[in-house]
C-alpha cells in the first residue's frame, strides 16, 4: 500500500502520528512527492508542528507521500506510488495529502497531519472515508512547512472520529480547548452550490435523519471566489517551485500546472485579492446569523484512478472547498456514504478562530444522525 515516503520511528509516545512529506522533520530529506527534490539537504530542525507532537509524548512513525509538490488533486503519483484508497480501492485518494488520508482510512496511525492550500485536506478526507480539518488560516504555525510562503495554506489533522480531530488540535494548536458538548441544537444553513444529484440526495437524506432545521442561502461570489483562490495559488507556487520546470525531473501533471501558472499576472493577483474581500465579508454576514454552514465537500462522487490521470480535467472538484481557502474559515469534512456505498464529505463551516465550535456542531450532527 503506498502510502509511507519514509519510516521515521521518533518518540515513544502512546499515540501513533504520520506527517505529510512536505513538512520538515529533523534529519530527513523533504520531498514532497517530487524526484526534483529528492536529492535536497536533509531538515536540519523540525517543523514546529512536529516539536509540539512529539512535546506531547507521541510516536511519529512515518511521513506519508502526497501529489507531488502538493500541486495536485488526484493523489496520483508516478514517482512514488499512488497511495491507495483503503475503503474504495478503485477511486481516487483524493490530493494533495492522499498518504496521510489513507493512512487514517487504513488504521495505520491515531491521526496523522496534512495540508490545505485548496482543499488538500478536506478532499482526501471525502474521497477516503474519513474525518479531515482545515483550521482557521494562520491557527497551526506553518514554521517549517513547504511551500515556505503561502497566505492560503493551512496544516490540519485527519482522525477516524471527531474527538481524535479535537485531540490532535489540542498538540498542534496550545491554543485550541475542546468546546462542551452542544446542549441546543445548533443554527444551521445549506449553502446552495452546485453538486450531482447523487451527492445532494444523501447529504439530505443524512441531515433529515438528524432531524435539523433548515435554512438555504446562498453566498453570490461563490464561484467568483473558487477562480480567485486558484490565481493566488498558480502565482504562490510559480513563485515557490517555478525552478524545477528546468530539472526535467517533475512528472507531467505537475510541470503542465506549473507551466501554465506562470503566465499568472500580478494584476490577477490584485484582483483576486478584492474578491477575497467581498467573499469573506459574504460568509462573515452569514455566519453573524447562523452558528455554520452546510454544503457538500465534493460536488460529485470522486472519480476512478484509471479516469483521472489528466489532474486539470478535475480541478472542478475542488470547486467547493478552496473558496475557504481563499477566506480563511476553518472547514472539516464528515465522511458519508451513498445507497450503492460510494464516499461522500459533508463540510461545515464556522467562524473565524472558531475551531473548538466547529468541531462540537460537527459532534452534534454525527451524533443527531445515528
Amino acid at each position: 500500500m503506498n502510502i509511507v515516503a519514509k519510516d521515521v520511528h521518533l518518540g515513544t509516545g502512546k499515540l501513533t502520528v504520520m506527517v505529510k512529506d512536505s513538512i520538515d522533520i529533523q534529519g530527513f530529506r523533504t520531498v514532497a512527492g517530487s524526484k526534483a527534490l529528492e536529492d535536497s539537504p536533509a531538515a536540519e530542525q523540525n517543523a514546529v508542528v512536529v516539536e509540539r507532537i512529539l512535546a506531547a509524548d507521541c510516536q511519529i512513525t512515518a511521513k506519508t507521500n502526497l501529489h507531488e509538490l502538493a500541486f495536485g488533486i488526484t493523489g496520483i503519483n508516478r514517482a512514488f506510488g499512488t497511495a491507495l484508497n483503503p475503503k474504495y480501492p478503485a477511486l481516487i485518494p483524493g490530493g494533495s495529502s492522499s498518504g496521510s488520508a489513507a493512512a487514517i482510512s487504513a488504521k495505520l496511525a491515531d491521526f496523522t497531519l496534512g495540508t490545505d492550500t485548496g482543499g488538500s485536506i478536506r478532499m482526501p478526507a471525502a474521497c477516503c472515508g474519513i474525518f479531515g480539518l482545515k483550521p482557521t488560516f494562520g491557527r497551526v504555525s506553518r514554521e517549517g512547512v513547504h511551500p515556505e510562503n503561502s497566505s492560503l495554506d493551512c496544516v490540519g489533522p485527519f482522525a477516524n472520529s471527531v474527538s481524535m480531530i479535537e485531540t490532535a488540535m489540542q498538540i498542534i494548536d496550545p491554543s485550541f480547548h475542546p468546546a462542551k458538548a452542544l446542549e441546543q441544537t445548533p443554527k444551521l444553513a445549506v449553502l446552495n452550490v452546485q453538486a450531482s444529484d447523487e451527492v445532494n440526495e444523501c447529504i439530505a437524506e443524512y441531515l433529515a435523519k438528524a432531524g435539523l432545521i433548515l435554512t438555504y442561502v446562498e453566498v453570490a461570489s461563490f464561484e467568483d471566489a473558487f477562480h480567485a483562490g486558484m490565481q493566488i495559488i498558480n502565482f504562490e507556487n510559480w513563485q515557490a517551485y517555478g525552478a524545477l520546470t528546468e530539472t526535467g525531473l517533475l512528472g507531467a501533471d505537475v510541470n503542465t500546472r506549473l507551466l501554465k501558472a506562470s503566465e499568472t499576472t500580478r494584476q490577477q493577483v490584485a484582483e483576486a485579492e478584492c474578491v477575497k474581500e467581498r467573499f469573506t465579508r459574504e460568509v462573515d454576514v452569514l455566519l453573524n446569523q447562523y452558528d455554520a454552514l452546510l454544503l457538500p465537500t465534493l460536488p460529485q462522487i470522486p472519480p476512478q484512478v484509471a479516469d483521472a490521470e489528466n489532474t486539470a480535467a478535475f480541478l472542478n472538484l475542488t470547486g467547493l472547498v478552496r473558496p475557504f481557502n481563499l477566506s480563511g474559515h476553518p472547514a472539516i469534512s464528515v465522511p458519508l456514504e451513498t445507497k450503492d456505498g460510494l464516499p461522500v464529505g459533508l463540510q461545515i463551516v464556522a467562524k473565524k478562530n472558531a475551531d473548538e465550535q466547529l468541531c462540537a456542531i460537527a459532534k452534534y450532527v454525527v451524533k443527531a444522525a445515528q
